[in-house]
């Protein structure tokens, strides 16, 4: 899968933007792992009314989600969400020669003789109290579709292993809930790191040079060809430029005023927008849609009508992912409409308020209602380009900034990176990224360092502008951060915003991610610093959260853990791709190739074709191409996977479907059937 796309999913330790995942679960499965949990002694149990401090018997503390339960077995406590298809388990297994060690014991106390084969174990850094800490990865067939994975940490000589077991339909769903309870898993009296009450240092030229050399080295140690830096502190830019080249092979160095697609960066301007009219009294958050959108419409007609404007950008509606219709049927004359097309017909997976579930269907509709009020008379595409031009870019002088691909590949960018099948750096093409244009606001605007960080300083300034002018109110722009959904422990999702505040100072940040280009911006309000990062390359992930824990380090002499982070992530990503490179079959098994279907249909993503194309065999969707290598799974099924960097990873299970042949792609909480068509 690619890495940029990749990172997200790994919500046990990191939290990245854009969770995917490439298959569906097995009903029959699930249950087996539930009924061995239902038929363990429950000592006690609870759900949750609120996100609630807890404890094992161990005195390891976590927190309880709100609507999740909590039972006492003789394995130790297991966790549950309003779902019956998933468990967490928290088993304290005393001794063990190593963590792998340590995860096997406690998956035998959990659910004897039920393990799923061992993957992968990959180290991370010692944190939050604990000694050691090892993720064990578990092979499972795309048909059961399931997050298996344990987390073994050590105190002392004592090992704890935090189990993740069930469908991951449910995983994606309640990943915020499954980060507050992994983060804040720690051994008992261990006091967090905090740095309320501290004074935070200025970004002076010395503290400057010391970020640039952690970008510099992070950069080189994760094969990333060029990084856009930006600094501000102090009511002045600091540092504007950056590290490395715009482009592998090629002497070009990035500068202040390199493009870079920004990707979900681009949210926070669709809620400005929105912001702006709330501050000009044209609009209220609490407004209901079809207000000022008579058309719009979500699912049925009660969903419709509870929708309000505050719910297009909150991340909380319980709408599920759906990028697939981007992925695999979009272009970039795809009309701006079609975002509508589709929310109409998407129906919400959890109540409004319970769950995080990112979307970015509802995203751009956000940026396209708030430019119909502005321009109604235009195309929702075009008035949005306007709007965010004249009442975004050009107030805060923002000249590098252009929703347009063309214009930003006619002059200083940066090209996008990524690695084949074999790890190799590759310069990616734009067909992917191309394709966001339909669905702009949620993703599809190019910036550069220096207008970034022109961005933040307005968020900093809450909206005040160098000649004295409110670009709009404090308070409607503060509004964008209100504390709405967990993501995490001490981490929520606010409009288009998210606010990490897990070491005690809230940082208003948002990631930005696309093939080849990863990115994010930071916002400290206590420090009155602000920064920016973007990367062209698809390790950029591993590199921007250890950027923010670095930044937070020298601004309040914090524990020197950031460099740590980039080494893990470097072997992990080494390691991770060897074992995924080691199940393929490269250029792919002939038998399973020469089996393949001409082309296929599916009703919602267009057609796929077969071709041979020298000695490839290519996959063809609408937007992009891809070669195809094939892995024999553990159930004797046999998928199809791309294996050009630009969108690696795509897995296509083959079979047979009322005398025809298909190719099934399943995301998180979708499964999409491709059936043989007449070529």
């Amino acid at each position: 899968m690619q890495k940029g796309f990749a990172e997200a999913t790994n919500l046990l330790v990191y939290r990245g933007e854009a969770m995917k995942s490439w298959s569906l679960s097995i009903c029959a499965i699930l249950l087996c792992s539930v009924a061995v949990i239902c038929n363990q002694t429950a000592l006690a149990q609870a759900t949750a009314a609120a996100d609630t401090p807890s404890s094992t018997t161990g005195k390891t503390t976590y927190i309880l989600p709100e609507g999740w339960m909590a039972a006492v077995t003789k394995a130790g406590i297991v966790l549950s969400p309003p779902e019956s298809d998933l468990k967490i388990a928290i088993v304290e297994v005393g001794k063990a020669v190593d963590g792998k060690a340590a995860a096997a014991a406690a998956w035998d106390a959990y659910r004897p003789g039920k393990a799923h084969p061992f993957k992968l174990a990959t180290l991370r850094p010692p944190r939050n109290g604990w000694d050691e800490q090892m993720v064990v990865d578990y092979e499972s067939s795309p048909n059961e579709h399931l997050d298996l994975r344990s987390i073994a940490r050590r105190k002392g000589d004592g090992w704890t292993v935090l189990i993740l077991d069930g469908s991951e339909a449910t995983s994606e769903k309640r990943s915020g809930a499954i980060g507050q309870i992994n983060q804040s898993l720690r051994p008992a009296g261990y006091q967090r790191e905090s740095f309320v009450g501290k004074t935070a240092h200025p970004l002076d030229e010395t503290r400057v040079a010391t970020l640039i050399d952690f970008v510099q080295k992070g950069a080189a140690d994760l094969k990333i060809p060029g990084v856009g830096l930006a600094l501000y502190s102090g009511g002045k830019i600091v540092y504007e430029g950056g590290v490395g080249v715009k482009e592998a092979g090629k002497s070009d160095r990035v500068d202040a005023h390199t493009r870079f697609m920004i990707a979900s960066n681009t949210k926070s301007m669709a809620t400005l927008l929105l912001a702006k009219l709330v501050s000009e009294g044209r609009l209220g958050w609490d407004d209901p849609v079809t207000k000022v959108y008579p058309s719009f419409r979500l699912g049925n007609d009660a969903t419709t009508k509870s929708v309000l404007i505050r719910h297009l950008v909150c991340a909380c509606t319980g709408l599920p992912r759906k990028d697939m219709e981007w992925l695999f049927s979009t272009t970039p004359q795809t009309p701006a409409a079609d975002t509508f097309k589709q929310l109409a017909t998407t129906q919400p997976t959890s109540k409004f308020g319970e769950a995080f579930q990112y979307n970015n269907l509802m995203a751009a509709a956000a940026g396209y209602v708030a430019a119909h009020l502005y321009y109604p008379d235009m195309e929702v595409g075009a008035a949005f380009d306007r709007a965010v031009q004249e009442q975004i870019w050009n107030p805060l002088d923002m000249r590098d900034s252009t929703m347009s691909m063309k214009t930003a590949l006619a002059a200083d960018h940066a090209s996008p990176h990524g690695e084949d099948v074999d790890s190799r750096l590759t310069i990616l093409p734009q067909n992917l990224n191309s394709a966001i244009a339909p669905y702009r606001p949620a993703g599809g605007a190019w910036s550069s360092p220096h207008d970034m960080i022109l961005y933040m300083r307005n968020e900093l300034e809450e909206g005040l502008l160098p000649n004295g002018r409110q670009l709009l109110s404090k308070e409607a722009l503060l509004a964008r951060r209100t504390r709405g959904v967990p993501t995490g422990e001490d981490i929520w999702y606010g409009m288009g915003l998210e606010e990490n505040a897990r070491w005690g100072v809230s940082v208003i940040h948002h990631g930005g991610d696309l093939a080849g280009y990863h990115s994010d911006m930071y916002a400290i309000p206590a420090a009155g610093v602000a920064a920016v990062i973007l990367t062209n390359a698809d390790n950029g992930p591993y590199l921007r959260g250890p950027f923010m824990r670095r930044l937070l380090e020298v601004l309040y002499d914090g524990k020197p853990e950031a460099e740590g982070d980039v080494a893990a992530a470097v072997k992990r990503v080494a390691a991770e791709s060897a074992e995924y490179r080691s199940k393929l079959t490269v250029p792919g098994d002939p038998k399973v190739l020469a089996g393949l279907a001409p082309r296929y249909e599916n009703p919602d993503l267009g057609p796929l074709q077969i071709k041979q194309k020298g000695n490839a065999t290519r996959i063809y969707a609408t937007p992009w191409d891809s070669a195809i290598v094939t892995r024999r799974n553990d159930d004797g099924t046999v998928s199809l996977i791309t294996s050009d960097a630009e969108l690696i990873g795509i897995e296509l299970l083959v079979g047979m479907q009322n005398g025809k042949r298909t190719l099934t792609l399943r995301d998180g909480q979708h499964v999409y059937i491709f059936t043989e068509s007449p070529s």
